[in-house]
């Protein structure tokens, strides 16, 4: 079934883009924000400080994304191709990052605080002033 979700600003709460999206009713909301996202992301929107706490966005194609101030602690990025994204200043805080593609990523001032990095390419990302205690990086490539 179509349903509209709305992806909204993690500082002001308004509406910053309607996606439509064919999820079942009873979808869990991570999921739900998830395909959300990535309606916006193929429509170009801006998603500059969004709130995608918690969203399930394992592989998905994030390439330069603008993503800066966005809230996406707790959410699935694993397998996730964010290369040349633009994530300064957000919020990755316990993200799920496994695998993830952070080739030439901005990172810089990020929360990473507890984010599991595995495996992650963080070949060329600028990691500077981006708070990392307590992150997993076993095996992730800088």
């Amino acid at each position: 079934m179509k349903n509209a979700h709305n992806i909204t600003d993690r500082f002001t709460g308004s509406v910053i883009f309607t996606a439509e999206i064919q999820v079942a009713d009873d979808a869990p909301m991570a999921l739900r924000l998830g395909a959300a996202t990535a309606v916006a992301i193929a429509a170009k929107a801006d998603l500059r400080e969004a709130y995608l706490r918690e969203a399930y966005l394992r592989g998905a194609d994030l390439r330069r994304a603008d993503l800066r101030n966005a809230d996406l602690s707790h959410a699935d990025l694993s397998h996730a191709d964010l290369s040349g994204a633009n994530l300064r200043n957000a919020d990755l805080s316990h993200a799920d990052l496994r695998c993830a593609d952070l080739r030439d990523a901005d990172l810089s001032h990020a929360d990473l605080r507890c984010a599991d990095l595995s495996h992650a390419d963080l070949s060329g990302a600028d990691l500077r002033d981006a708070d990392m205690r307590g992150a997993d990086m076993r095996g992730a490539k800088s």
